[in-house]
Order: C-alpha cells, then structure tokens, then sequence
C-alpha cells in the first residue's frame, strides 16, 4: 500500500475554510429569513454559490494537503462535478432553513439529503483522482464518513434555523456555531480520505490532462475567500441598509401614530377631541341599535375657569384644565370616554343600565370639581355645570345629542351653577335666543350699540349732586334698550365683558371730563367692574391710560368691586386695589353687607367707599333686622374712616333714616333715576330734580 503524508499548513487551512464557509451560510440563512419576494431565490442562489464553494474548496485542500509517493492530477470534468454537487446540497441546506418551521421528520430527511450530496461530493472528488487500479476504501471507516455527514448536515441545518433571526449577541453565537460546524465537516473529510487505501503500484491516471501543479492550492484558497468575503460583505451591507430600513419604518409608524394621536386627541390635557368624541358617539348608537341598553352624554363646562385664567395667566389656566381632566379621567369605567372639546368644555359619554343611573353620574361629576385644586402652591375653587341627554330619546344623532347636552347646560348655568340638568325640549328655544344674543353682542360692540345712563349721587345733608354712577344700557336693533341683567352673563362667558368694560370705562371718564370743563370739578363718577374685569391682569394699566387720555383727576373716578369680588382672593385683592389707590383712584366696596367678608381683610383694604346694598335700604321700614344691620354697616364704615353711600332710596322716610344714621351719600329713584347724559346735566343745571324730568 502507498503511505500518503498530510501537510498540517493546508489541514489547517482547510478548517479554516471550513470555518469561515459555515458562518457564511449561517449569516445568509439570516438574510434569507428577512427578504421578501424575488430576492429569498436570488439569496438562496448566491448563498448556494459561496457556501457551496467554500464547502467544496475546504474538500479539495484537504484533497491537496495529502501528500503520495506517486504524482496527482485531477480530472477536471470530475472535479467540476464534486463542485456543483457541493452548491445544489448548499442550496437546498438554505431553502430547507429558510421555511417557516422545521418538524424532526423534516429535519432528518433534510439531513439524509444534504449528507448523502456532501459524501457525493467527497467521494467525486476523490474519484477525479483517476486512480489505477481503483481507490480500495475500508467499509467501517467509509460508513462513519457517511454518517458523519449526516450527523454533521442535521446539525448544521438546526443550528442555522435556530440562529437565522438577528436576537442581541447572535454573530458571537453564530461564530461558536460556525466552528463546531466546521470541524464536523473537516471531520467528515479527513474520514472519509482516512478510508481510502491506495495498492503499490497505483498510479494517476489524469495526471497530464488533469489540474496540477504547485500553486492550485492557493489558486483555490484565494478564489474560495473572494467568494465567501463577498457574500459576507453583501450580507453585513444589506443586513445595515435593512437595519436602516426597518428604522426608518418604526419612525414612520412612530410619526403615524404621533399624527393620530394629534388629529384625535386633545394637546393640553391627551383626553379624545371632537373628532373622536364623534365616532364613540356613533359606535354608542350602533351598539345601543342591535344590543339595546342606554347611555347619557354630559356637557361639562367650568364655572369660574375664566377668572382663574384672567388672574392668574393662561400658564395656570392650563394646569388647571389638565388637572381637572386627571381627576375626572380617574373615576371613569373603561368603556367610558371623557373628551374635550375646546376651553373649558368637557363631555362625558357614559354607557347605562338603566337611564335613571345618570343622576348619580352627573351628581359624582359636580362633586368632584367642586373640591379645591392645588396648582402651582394655589388653591383654586371652581364648579361645574352639566347638561345631560339620554340616548335614546334626546336626539338621534351625535350632532343633535351635542346640541341638546349644550341646552341642558346652560340652564343649569342659568339655574345657578354648580349642579346639572337633563335636557328638555324647551330649552331648544332658549338655547337660540341665547345663541342669537351671543352673536348681537358681538355685533352691538362693532357697531357702537352700547350706551351709558348716569344715576345721580347727593349728599345726604345738603342734598347737593356730588356726582353720578355709570350704568350700562344696551339700544338693541329689535328688542329695544336693555338692562345689563339680559346680556352681562352671557358677556362674561365669552370673555366681550374685557373689551365692554374697557369701553364703558372710557366712556364714563370722557363724560366726567366734559363735566369738570362744565365746572363740576368736585364730582366723581363711579364704575362698576364685574369679577372678570377685576381679575384682568391687565385692569390698573387700562384705567392709568383712561385718566391719562382724558386727562381726568384720578381722584375724579371712583371704581365698585363687589364685596364677594374682593374677598374671593382678598391677597391678590389688595395688590390690585393697592395699586389704585397709589394712582389716586377711589374704591368703593359695592352690595356690603351680602357677602363674607372678613374683618381682617376689610380694614387692610385701601377702600374710600361702603355702598350698603339695596336689599336692606328696601325694607328698612318693615324689617327692624335690615334696620340694625345697616346701623352696624354704618357704625363700621365710621370707625374704619370710609364714606357710607346707600343706594336704593325709594322713600322719604328711608332718606331720613340713613342721613339721621350717618350716610355720607344717597342715591335712588326718589332722587334721580339713571338718564342719557344730556338729559341728567340738563336737569342738574335747572336745579331740578332728575326724577321729575323724567
């Protein structure tokens, strides 16, 4: 027998090889798994290519690293043979691991084949050695070859289809994988060469007209790893633009859902917008259609957000809106939905079981705005007012539901706040005029509609006109004139009462200008500012410009804040008040008696004024309690060193008695009722009475 010798340079190199080829083919399975369409057959050709290549390159250095007493040549139809049997049993390796799931029956067949077409290749390859007479191989050695390639594809085949999805650390891991692989494969072949016995006397049969030579070694090493770098550098390439791609398209689902999330919910609070509110309302009637069952919408608006946002800026108003969302969203069942539809509006939509429960939703709603709210080291008070429609029967579909739930709403404004009201057909009606006012108003502010009447002031003890009080009066186009009770709610809702009682002011200082001119420079007129128009942060601005246009003495104009006005925040109260009166403005503290002052604050109050509210001058005369109250309301006034004005005075005898008590000032309708100036100077100037000119 011819003994063979093996070089441990080449043996070395063909692990290598083998090395490097089966961590190709694992990172191809990785690229197979994620392509799509065309490009899984275009991967699985160009793997079969360079895992096949490698797999045959590692056999035949392995073939060259053995060593003869006699010359080698290589047949090359035979060896080209071993070569694409190497690249057909790569390629069905990568399309078997690249199906959705691999079952053990499937697994070992697949296993039977690829080994069966690795031994094919082997034994090829060593049949291109043309040996003469024949290569004898020892049958146990050439047995445990053929398992051994069994045994070496089922493994290669599982550990491919375990690792061909990119998890964290898998090409540390597909890189131990590649060297067991690729030492089961040199195993294989250095069997399977071990089995093959060579008689004295063989000789190469295509030595002359086969491959040989010196350099056909590294001919191979270096075509083998252009192949395998090349697959791999596709590979890594088109794994990071894959990267990049599946990046760039969690960005677009992530702006996509950013987009959704702006186009159906609220900015400020995240609670549902119109939009969304909308289509629940729909699926509520759907489901309401075909299951049966009731649900109630709320309309929710905040009493009191306007002051707060006035005082206390619109950076606090927000705050405010986001924790009443919090504290309302945190007591809703899960099939419930809270939206917010603009200000200080919300809308409950509230799935019943029986259309009496919405009594106690509405009720627990009330309840949990009323209580205080701590913003930014603040403690707010505010309330709500709720409408409520039931479904069905208050409409029939989310437009109209809105409508009414909105109806429904205001009259429980109207009814005094703080509390709810289902909706009745009647409120319909209301509902418009209320509309319709809301957008005269608008209109009447454009146009110029509004107009000032003054109400004489005369001291008590003379009976001298001292000065007047600007009210407001409304020339409507169809209704005529009307009082303020018919359109300053409506006013302050929407915010026109700023704008309206930056124009009355101006108004009332340009007529007190005229007056003085007249020579009435010992008048003052008297303002009233309603609780919105005080909070405006930007009140004592506006009154320095007024005095400054018309050039009128600040002393000459006197403002009434209510007494609950004053007390609702008595310490941003007086940093106010404070600051008009270091102007010279007079402040006079208007309807005393009807709020819940505190002593405390009204003596630290740089008020001039006490005006003793109409209802106990109205009853002085019946009620010994009205009576005693104004004595104690003038006995304080006196001892703080403030002017008592009573208004109000309708009788003679009601005169009598306040100017016997102490009041400084008087005014009613027995002494002057509220006239366009002309007519009040007019009568003033005569020396006559207004009440008898008019």
């Amino acid at each position: 027998m011819l003994i063979g010798s093996y070089s441990s340079s080449l043996v070395l190199i063909s692990l290598c090889v083998a090395i490097l080829a089966s961590y190709t083919a694992l990172d191809l399975t990785g690229r197979i798994t994620t392509a799509k369409g065309r490009a899984v057959y275009l991967w699985i050709c160009g793997g079969a290519l360079a895992m096949g290549t490698g797999i045959w390159s590692m056999h035949f250095i392995g073939m060259l690293a053995l060593s003869l007493p006699i010359e080698l040549g290589y047949d090359i139809t035979l060896t080209l043979l071993s070569l694409l049997i190497a690249g057909l049993s790569s390629g069905f390796a990568l399309w078997l691991v690249s199906q959705p799931t691999l079952p053990w029956l499937q697994l070992g067949f697949g296993a039977l084949i690829m080994g069966s077409g690795i031994s094919c290749m082997h034994y090829t390859g060593m049949a291109a050695l043309r040996m003469a007479p024949g290569i004898d191989y020892d049958p146990t050695l050439f047995s445990a070859s053929l398992l051994i390639a069994v045994g070496a594809s089922a493994a290669a085949l599982w550990i491919a289809f375990r690792l061909r999805q990119q998890t964290l650390y898998v090409r540390q891991i597909r890189g131990g994988a590649a060297i067991i692989m690729g030492m089961a494969i040199v195993g294989m072949h250095y069997t399977g060469m071990a089995a093959a016995n060579f008689p004295e006397g063989s000789y190469c049969a295509a030595l002359g007209k086969g491959l040989s030579g010196n350099g056909l070694d590294y001919l191979v090493l270096i075509t083998t790893l252009a192949v395998l770098a090349a697959a791999l550098l596709t590979s890594v390439l088109d794994a990071r633009l894959e990267a990049r791609t599946a990046e760039l398209a969690r960005s677009l689902t992530l702006a996509n859902q950013e987009l959704t999330q702006l186009a159906l919910h609220d900015t400020l609070t995240g609670l549902p917008n119109r939009t969304l509110l909308a289509d629940r309302i729909e699926q509520a009637i759907s489901k309401v259609a075909e299951q049966g069952g009731c649900f109630a919408l709320m309309f929710i608006d905040l009493d009191g957000f306007k002051p707060v946002n006035d005082a206390f800026g619109h950076h606090m108003g927000d705050q405010l809106l986001k924790e009443v969302a919090l504290r309302l969203r945190g007591h809703l069942h899960s099939q419930d939905t809270l939206a917010r539809i603009g200000g200080d509006e919300f809308v409950l939509l509230v799935d019943l079981q029986e259309a009496d429960d919405a009594v106690g939703v509405a009720a627990k709603q009330v309840n949990l705005i009323s209580r205080s709210f701590r913003v930014a080291e603040q403690n707010l008070q505010i309330s709500a007012s709720i409408g409520i429609v039931l479904y069905p029967g208050n409409g029939i579909d989310q437009h109209e539901l809105l409508r009414n739930a909105d109806a429904a709403m205001y009259h429980a404004k109207s009814a005094g706040k703080n509390g709810y009201s289902f909706f009745d057909v009647s409120m319909n009606s209301n509902a418009r005029l209320q509309l319709q006012l809301l957008q005269d108003l608008r209109v009447a502010l454009e146009q110029g509609q509004f107009c000032l009447y003054y109400q004489p002031k005369f001291d008590a003890h003379n009976c001298q006109p001292i000065g007047a009080e600007a009210l407001l009066r409304w020339e409507h186009p169809q209704h005529g004139l009307m009082l303020p009770d018919r359109f300053i709610v409506q006013a302050e809702k929407t915010g026109l009462i700023i704008p309206i009682g930056e124009w009355v002011l101006d108004e009332a200082c340009r007529q007190m200008r005229i007056w003085i001119d007249q020579g009435h420079s010992n008048w003052r007129i008297a303002v009233n500012l309603s609780a919105i128009q005080f909070c405006h942060t930007g009140l004592v601005e506006s009154v320095a410009k007024v005095l400054a246009r018309h050039q009128l003495p600040a002393n000459s104009l006197t403002l009434e804040i209510t007494e609950t006005t004053a007390m609702r925040d008595a310490d941003a109260s007086m940093q106010v008040l404070q600051r008009l009166s270091d102007m010279g403005v007079d402040l006079s503290i208007d309807d005393f008696g009807t709020g819940y002052s505190s002593l405390m604050y009204l003596k630290r109050l740089p008020a001039n004024e006490l005006k003793i509210d109409r209802g106990f001058v109205r009853d002085l005369e019946q009620d010994s309690d009205d009576a005693a109250i104004v004595s104690a309301i003038v006995a304080l006034g006196q001892a703080l060193g403030l002017r008592i004005v009573a208004e109000g005075v309708e009788t003679d005898r009601q005169q009598s008695f306040l100017t016997r008590l102490g009041c400084d000032s008087l005014q009613g309708y027995l002494l002057g009722q509220p006239q366009p100036a002309e007519r009040f100077i007019a009568d003033i100037e005569r020396g006559r009475e207004p009440l008898a000119a008019s």
